[in-house]
């Protein structure tokens, strides 16, 4: 489901996308629980197309709860963690909402280079980011 939601969303349809988004979610919840990873991914998946078609309220919603989710799986430094602060950053960012939104992308821009190096592209987007 969430592959041929990708394929859609990268088509440029994503109210179709949103809601193979919504039911994979759904179906994660139910099966896997809220903690676990595909649920999180799904979460995340959903949130980046509310975002491009700025529903930023429930892109905001689903992102923080993801992060939280990461926190707690893998810890606030690892990777996954990080991509998630950015991709919270990001919809502040299209809120309006800029010390947040600049505060959590030096928090990830600080992991990835402490994590992965300063020559990671992971670290080098979270620097575009803040550009």
């Amino acid at each position: 489901v969430s592959n041929l939601a990708l394929v859609l969303r990268d088509q440029g349809k994503c109210g179709k996308a949103e809601r193979l988004y919504r039911r994979a979610l759904e179906v994660c919840e139910k099966k896997l629980g809220k903690q676990h990873f595909n649920t999180l991914m799904s979460g995340n998946n959903l949130a980046v197309v509310l975002q491009g078609q700025r529903k930023y309220d429930e892109a905001e919603r689903l992102n923080r709860r993801a992060l939280e989710g990461w926190e707690k799986e893998l810890g606030k430094q690892h990777p996954d963690t990080l991509t998630s602060v950015s991709n919270l950053a990001l919809v502040l960012r299209d809120q309006g909402k800029y010390d947040e939104a600049e505060r959590l992308n030096r928090r990830a821009l600080e992991g990835c280079e402490k994590e992965l190096g300063k020559q990671h592209p992971d670290t080098l987007t979270s620097v575009n980011y803040l550009a």
